[in-house]
């Protein structure tokens, strides 16, 4: 007999990713994949990968050059400011270095300019409108109640690639055996 719980044996960190569980049932959350950016005492947050709306950059902030990325919701919390995050590292002043090569924010001028002179850096930095967050000990508690796996990113560009809308389904099948069937579940079990 399979084990279908959703469980899995990484703790949250920063640098990691939650995974949500096939059925939670969560306009925000539901079959998302966060980027998770910081996760300490004081409480966590993240970005919602695979959660897109259809307004261009330039359209938000038109000092911004046109540019074809796609931006993410986020999570509900300040949905109306614009975040990034980047692999410019200190090319952009005030940037904050999350885990590895990736960093949150920066100066949103020198952001600007950077991509003025060079659009092929729309491929290093990703855009969110909100974020996700929890306060301290919430986040344990979510993972604990099995609404969310913690796993490791396996690459820097699942985090800039916005045309991946199969990422939280991706993630499942690499896990293999319960999640791989646990991907292919319908949101609601009884259209099986």
């Amino acid at each position: 007999m399979i084990d279908f719980s959703f469980t899995g044996t990484l703790p949250p960190t920063k640098g990691k990713l939650l995974i949500s569980d096939p059925f939670l049932n969560d306009d925000y959350f539901r079959r998302s994949v966060i980027y998770l950016c910081e996760h300490n005492e004081e409480g966590s947050f993240g970005f919602v990968l695979n959660n897109f709306i259809d307004i261009k950059l330039s359209e938000m902030n038109p000092i911004f050059p046109k540019v074809s990325t796609r931006i993410s919701i986020g999570g509900p919390v300040e949905v109306k400011n614009l975040y990034f995050i980047h692999t410019l590292g200190e090319k952009i002043e005030n940037s904050i270095l999350v885990h590895d090569n990736i960093y949150i924010g920066g100066d949103f001028e020198q952001l600007t300019k950077l991509v003025e002179e060079d659009q092929t850096l729309e491929d290093k930095i990703r855009f969110f409108i909100g974020y996700a967050g929890w306060s301290y000990e919430q986040l344990q508690e979510e993972v604990q109640s099995h609404s969310w796996i913690v796993v490791n990113l396996k690459t820097e560009s699942d985090l800039f690639n916005t045309e991946n809308d199969d990422i939280w389904k991706n993630y499942l099948e690499k896990l293999g055996g319960k999640f791989k069937v646990m991907s292919k579940s319908p949101i609601n079990p009884s259209d099986n």
